[in-house]
């Protein structure tokens, strides 16, 4: 194909830079408003006397949130986005790129093999050539259901992938294309009696496919012939389990692409590192037997819908400017599942387009763990001043090899190729011939005395380990892009009650807050690497999330201190001139910082009430879930408890269609049970009320001399906070999982007694 000269100088992809005029104005005035504050409190603390202790608290809670607020101002300060052309990449490149498509999953309760297959589904169909593709699935919960149900799926893939190409399929997820609410689809221009046949026998394939996958889940699998090796296998103890479901032989461009099963082996007496141990191993496994220069990571639940994906992303990291800059390219992510207005505030829309888009203004957008493309020679440990063919030299010495990838030579080959850039790699006419040396690098002790974890491949020492492996590309200099298309690129499933929800919460406060006290801190990243200071800065936001559970409670218990107390902490009329500015100047701070962050949400089409329901869940997040995240990585630090990574539990619409989505009863509604993780939450809600109802009945303690009592903005305070905990409010009076556990009840009931009883002690 001739390359014309103007389009070889177009560029693939165009960065767009947005001013939100009106936004800075509000951000900037609201950290103004801060500064002024604290300058008050300051200038006022020697009039406090002794009561000085809420004003100190006070003090200290609303500097934290002036550097929070700070922080969040220069992230979202230049947003940019980025417009990819596909069409200019066809008369680009000669050849296309090889890409490998990673896929991990982990439970087979929690995360069902029906939602992984549909994935894997998609992946297949995605419309480049598919003698370019290859895709990986990793299994770390050694199930002979998720082998069982990609076998099948292998089957209908025969049939699914030439459908969605002749027939120019949208979405390409089967229980998606088949929802019944899909009607752009179903009854397609295409609604010949050929198509209309066709479209009759798929929707009977996909039926049976799932009839199978369903009936193998309620039944034992035949451990025979092919799952005999998952006969002696244990979750935490097993071999190496690696197998060629399906080869494209031919190299047929329109067939169906490899697909890999991959259990990495699991031994007791070695540390499995979680889903990063498992990115590695399909990394090296992948490397053997395709080695691709580019990489698409997705979680089992994030399934392709837009099948022109990888041409987009490609624009970006093909593009001359990107290769030597460019680490990731990160698409969004969003839910199809998500309920009406984001009762429970996770399903992310404007952070990824505020925070998101801010972020990629400045090195570039944060690497979630899933939707991103990622360079294989960049997960090697490449930087971006490094010159490539002395890099691949080095790793001829065998003092460097082992220490970087390990001691198999077959994959040192395969990694210098890949750091040199070369567009081809010398691959196995048949997968199968590279099984035993795949094996070894899956071997749970082959990392050991590597550099795996730590400079090459992702990151090791937290549960977070995507934000921590795009901070060390950004440390080390890359930058990463964000690609939204039109349609989206992925989707996914979102937690359906808040039990889930907030564990998942949980566990990212912790992997998070781990980061930020270790040595890849971002502020280090800054003082020694290339870590930009806005970027830093854009980290620090992102990584003490659980710190600031300790502000936030402290914040939301001062107002029923203060009136069990009868004292105060917001400022008061100390002289009559500037009296009226004091009194002013707390409220307009609150009815700025709301109306910011609600003209964000109207502007992204999403309704008031889904930015009370984020405002709320935010509150709820940082005082409930954080706090034990908080204290998790302390006891760590302190070497007395460790953590572990928890799973998300992934649920498949029902009947297609999901949870409706205006039926408040199904979906919505609080649940709770009797972890200790809604005790604070329960303890804050009845201090709040005692308070109140001490503030009623005029039960406070005469105001010391020479100091002025509670008032109104306590009071108004304090019923904020409690329409903040509205759900646990009525969790009191519910039964069943809409209700508070009376053991939770009894334990919140005795700390806030020691609360009340300590408050009026150290008056």
């Amino acid at each position: 194909m001739g390359i014309s000269e103007e389009s070889s100088t177009e560029p693939l992809y165009e960065k767009i830079w947005v001013k939100y005029t009106l936004s800075r104005v509000m951000d900037s005035i609201i950290l103004f408003l801060l500064v002024l504050l604290l300058c008050y409190r300051v200038f006022s603390y020697d009039d406090m006397n002794h009561h000085s202790y809420p004003w100190f608290l006070a003090f200290m809670c609303e500097s934290w949130f002036t550097f929070t607020w700070l922080t969040i101002i220069s992230t979202k300060w230049n947003p940019s986005y980025t417009i990819s052309y596909p069409h200019r990449l066809f008369s680009r490149v000669a050849e296309l790129p090889s890409v490998d498509l990673f896929v991990t999953t982990a439970d087979p309760v929690l995360e069902p093999p029906i939602i992984t297959v549909n994935t894997v589904l998609s992946l297949l169909a995605l419309d480049y050539p598919s003698n370019k593709l290859s895709c990986y699935v990793s299994d770390d919960g050694c199930s002979p259901l998720n082998l069982y149900a990609l076998v099948e799926a292998s089957k209908f893939a025969k049939l699914w992938v030439p459908f969605c190409k002749k027939y120019n399929v949208k979405t390409r997820a089967p229980f998606r294309y088949f929802d019944s609410n899909n009607n752009n689809e179903a009854t397609a221009p295409n609604n010949s009696p050929e198509f209309m046949q066709e479209w009759l026998a798929i929707k009977d394939g996909y039926e049976h496919l799932c009839s199978k996958i369903q009936n193998a889940t309620k039944k034992s699998i035949m451990l025979d012939q092919e799952f005999h090796v998952f006969s002696t296998t244990q979750l935490n103890n097993h071999p190496t389990i690696i197998k060629v479901i399906w080869e494209n032989k031919e190299g047929a461009s329109d067939g169906v692409p490899h697909l890999i099963y991959v259990s990495r082996e699991k031994n007791p007496n070695h540390l499995h590192r979680y889903k990063a141990g498992a990115m590695n191993v399909l990394t090296r496994v992948s490397g053997l037997m395709t080695n691709a220069p580019y990489i698409l990571n997705v979680d089992c639940d994030m399934h392709v819908n837009n099948p022109e994906i990888v041409q987009h992303a490609l624009c970006i990291l093909m593009d001359p400017n990107s290769d030597k800059e460019v680490a990731f390219v990160q698409c969004p992510q969003q839910f199809y599942d998500g309920l009406k207005d984001d009762p429970f505030g996770n399903q992310l829309v404007t952070v990824f387009v505020y925070i998101g888009g801010g972020v990629s203004g400045i090195q570039g957008i944060y690497y979630v763990g899933t939707n991103c493309f990622h360079r294989r020679k960049v997960l090697y440990g490449l930087s971006p001043h490094h010159h490539i063919q002395n890099g691949s030299k080095d790793l001829g010495k065998s003092s460097k090899k082992n220490i970087i990838f390990g001691s198999l030579e077959e994959f040192v080959e395969s990694a210098a190729q890949a750091l040199e850039g070369k567009k081809t790699f010398t691959q196995n006419a048949n997968l199968c011939n590279s099984l035993e040396a795949a094996k070894e690098v899956a071997a749970s002790g082959y990392e050991h005395g590597t550099d795996w974890g730590n400079k090459v491949g992702w990151m090791y020492g937290s549960s977070a380990e995507d934000i921590l492996t795009g901070l060390t590309m950004h440390t080390k200099g890359w930058r990463s892009e964000s690609c939204v298309t039109d349609p989206i690129a992925f989707m996914g499933c979102t937690a359906q009650d808040s039990v889930v929800q907030i564990a998942q919460s949980q566990r990212w406060g912790s992997g998070l807050l781990d980061i930020f006290f270790s040595k890849n801190c971002p502020i280090f990243g800054t003082i020694f690497g290339k870590l930009q200071f806005r970027q830093c800065l854009a980290y620090i936001w992102v990584t003490t999330w659980a710190l600031r559970s300790v502000p936030e409670t402290c914040y939301a218990l001062l107002p029923a201190y203060c009136i069990i107390t009868n004292s105060y902490f917001l400022p008061k009329v100390i002289h009559y001139y500037y009296g009226h500015f004091s009194l002013i100047l707390p409220n307009y701070e609150i009815v700025r910082y709301n109306m910011s962050t609600l003209l964000e949400y109207l502007k992204t089409g999403l309704s008031m009430r889904s930015w009370w329901n984020n405002l709320r869940m935010s509150r709820i997040t940082a005082m409930n879930p954080w706090i034990f995240s908080f204290v998790t990585i302390l006891l760590k630090k302190l070497r007395i408890l460790d953590y572990a990574f928890v799973i998300t539990k992934k649920e498949l619409p029902s009947n297609n269609e999901g949870l409706d989505k205006n039926n408040v009863n199904a979906g919505g509604r609080f649940i709770f049970n009797k972890s200790l993780v809604f005790v604070p939450g329960t303890t804050i809600l009845l201090v709040q009320l005692t308070a109140l109802i001490i503030n009623f009945f005029g039960w406070q303690p005469k105001a010391r001399s020479g100091g002025q009592s509670s008032g109104f903005g306590e009071l108004i305070c304090s019923i904020y906070v409690v329409l903040f905990y509205l759900p646990f409010l009525k969790g009191l009076f519910r039964k069943g999982k809409y209700g508070i556990p009376l053991s939770t009840i009894c334990k919140s009931m005795g700390l806030a007694l020691f609360f009340v009883h300590l408050s009026m002690f150290i008056v």
